[in-house]
């Protein structure tokens, strides 16, 4: 097949791949490496989990059908963790409920045995960039929470009045304070969180999982 493969730059993340073809996984790790990406290679799903998954934009290129566990079965396994981890499906058998649960289940493509070359390039570059999206929010949510963490608790029931839309006299009524202590409390607060206005804090609130 002709190729027109484009290197990745040093270090743009790994791909990890899980089919217990072992001719299979030579040749997907040989032309994963001629585009600058790292590739570790594993026979079936719970030799991959004994992995511990490197700090790093990721991606994993599963075969749907495994001696053992399946890959359905493993991307189940995830959960969550696909945020940080995509998951590409392969297989040579494959079907319409197959494809639709895997995408329902969050994977990025469903490709069938043989796929052209570029076709699968493509899909883990999409992948790796769904990856690299899904570190930077979680680096964001941790940054936010220590902001949080930092609070005092009068400071955090203060920011979580503030975010309902409450002002500095509401707020000193609810928690039976002078609005001047509230006020200080209330700047104290934007400080440590950073935050430039209202609409900062709303945001931030929304993604560490504050409520009121």
């Amino acid at each position: 097949m002709s190729r027109n493969l484009n290197r990745a730059p040093t270090g743009a993340g790994v791909v990890y791949v899980v089919d217990d073809d072992e001719s299979v996984r030579r040749a997907m790790a040989r032309l994963i490496r001629s585009t600058g990406l790292d590739v570790e290679t594993f026979p079936s799903a719970g030799a991959f989990m004994q992995r511990k998954v490197l700090d790093r934009p990721a991606c994993l290129l599963l075969d749907v059908r495994l001696a053992g566990s399946s890959g359905l079965d493993l991307q189940s396994d995830l959960g969550e963790a696909q945020r940080g981890l995509p998951i590409i499906f392969i297989t040579g058998f494959g079907d319409v409920p197959m494809s639709v649960r895997a995408m329902k289940g969050g994977a990025v493509d469903f490709l069938e045995k043989p796929c052209n070359d570029q076709e699968l390039l493509d899909a883990i570059q999409r992948a790796l960039a769904r990856s690299r999206e899904g570190q930077a929010e979680t680096a964001e949510r941790q940054e936010i929470q220590r902001r949080v963490d930092s609070l005092t608790p009068r400071e955090r029931e203060v920011f979580a009045l503030v975010v309902t839309g409450m002002l500095n006299k509401q707020i000193a009524g609810e928690l039976g304070a002078a609005e001047k202590t509230i006020k200080v409390h209330r700047g104290r607060m934007m400080k440590k969180m950073r935050a430039e206005s209202v609409a900062a804090l709303v945001g931030m609130a929304q993604k560490v999982g504050l409520r009121p």
